[in-house]
């Protein structure tokens, strides 16, 4: 057996925590090969090289793939599928957005979020927005998996694999890239920052939304909400955690204001240790969390903030 594993890619460079995270889910596989595919990826190539158990790495570097676009990506993903067994992606927004396309085209399912592969044809994903787990058995002749990353841990470096030029069909211009919009910040990434504070609606305002980024700022962590937070509009989207939003394992997580929605449950639950700030004491995020405080969010943050060196 052999996997094939497609890079998570950003502005032409490796988003090395995804794409190891998903190296580490499938090393039991078989021999991997990392695909990464984008524009002006040679750096990119070399850092998938060093991920600690890939045999292989194919570079696919051509303008077309610049902006992750379905079509052609997909139509490159099937190009190489011949010989592997497994056909696996990091669970972002790129790889939902293509590998169902991956599937379709190789007339197989998807199996999406595996959070533990217990066979080569058995896998583990959670449903019910995260309260039960499936186990899931395919006999297809490819596997098409999305990876919960949130599940594992990253793949260290020291490998040393070979990069190799892909040959490849361009794909069709079904759809064009017009821009991208992408909030600027100094904070950690979210989905794999190691602490993340996190408001809800408890908050109140898009104002009082400050409360969490300083708190956030001083912790050195990324900034979170709950869909309620940014369905009011006191965050912008991609700061939203939950099962429509990002799946987050941090070493901390903070819930200021939050309830405990199943939906927000099902984006932080796999957090190490969670502590919850609410005044409703019979809040449903206090089951989940390691450290509770009952207290005005008003008094408790700013009070907490300032005790941070």
């Amino acid at each position: 057996m052999s996997v094939l594993v497609f890079a998570e890619v950003a502005n032409g460079e490796l988003v090395r925590d995804a794409t190891a995270k998903a190296v580490t889910a499938v090393q039991a596989l078989g021999a991997v090969t990392i695909l990464v595919a984008g524009a002006d990826i040679a750096n990119a190539a070399a850092d998938a090289s060093k991920i600690a158990g890939v045999a292989k790495v194919l570079a696919a570097d051509d303008p077309s793939f610049a902006h992750r676009l379905a079509e052609p990506v997909s139509a490159l993903i099937r190009d190489v599928a011949d010989g592997y067994s497994h056909i696996v992606a990091p669970g972002t927004a790129d790889a939902k957005n293509i590998l169902p396309r991956v599937a379709a085209m190789l007339d197989v399912m998807v199996i999406s979020d595996v959070m533990a592969i217990i066979a080569p044809d058995c896998f583990v994903r959670p449903i019910y927005a995260g309260n039960a787990v499936q186990t899931v058995t395919s006999s297809d002749s490819i596997k098409v998996l999305t990876i919960r990353t949130a599940s594992f841990q990253p793949a260290t470096d020291g490998g040393n694999a070979p990069v190799e030029k892909v040959d490849f069909t361009a794909g069709p211009a079904l759809s064009a890239w017009v821009e991208d919009r992408v909030t600027a910040s100094d904070r950690p990434v979210l989905t794999s920052a190691k602490i993340v504070v996190s408001g809800g609606r408890g908050v109140g305002s898009e104002a009082d939304f400050e409360l969490i980024s300083l708190l956030a700022d001083k912790l050195g962590a990324a900034v979170g909400a709950s869909r309620a937070a940014v369905d009011a509009g006191f965050a912008p989207n991609d700061w939203q955690v939950g099962q429509t939003g990002k799946v987050v394992a941090p070493e901390l997580y903070i819930a200021v204001g939050i309830s405990g929605a199943i939906q927000h449950l099902a984006g932080m639950k796999d957090s190490k240790i969670i502590v919850a700030i609410n005044k409703d004491e019979d809040a449903p995020i206090f089951d989940v969390a390691d450290y509770g405080l009952v207290a005005d969010l008003f008094e408790a943050v700013p009070l907490l903030t300032d005790t941070v060196s």
